[in-house]
């Protein structure tokens, strides 16, 4: 019962990428889902703990929710360190002459 939750709060959440805790919980009372504040929560810390959103406060009582993106960014200064790094090591053995 609590997947069909889960998955639930997920697609809402990646609806907007970015949400509220009080707008979704808004969202999901629309829908027809009446979830306790506990329920809510344990939802939430769930699918924190699964890697799938993160959480922040905004303000005292405001929560931010996004979603984790699977997709990893490549930075070129890393890139062009590996490179380096490369280079130093295979000019670091003798010529095989």
């Amino acid at each position: 019962m609590t997947t069909k939750y889960k998955n639930l709060v997920l697609e809402k959440i990646k609806e907007s990428t970015t949400i509220t805790d009080k707008v979704l919980s808004k969202k999901l009372a629309s829908d027809g889902y009446v979830i306790s504040d506990g329920f809510f929560n344990q939802l939430l810390l769930d699918l924190e703990i699964m890697g799938l959103i993160t959480v922040s406060w905004i303000t005292k009582d405001t929560r931010r929710i996004e979603i984790v993106s699977n997709q990893e960014e490549e930075d070129e200064v890393e890139n062009s360190n590996k490179k380096m790094i490369e280079k130093d090591y295979e000019s670091s053995f003798p010529n095989g002459k």
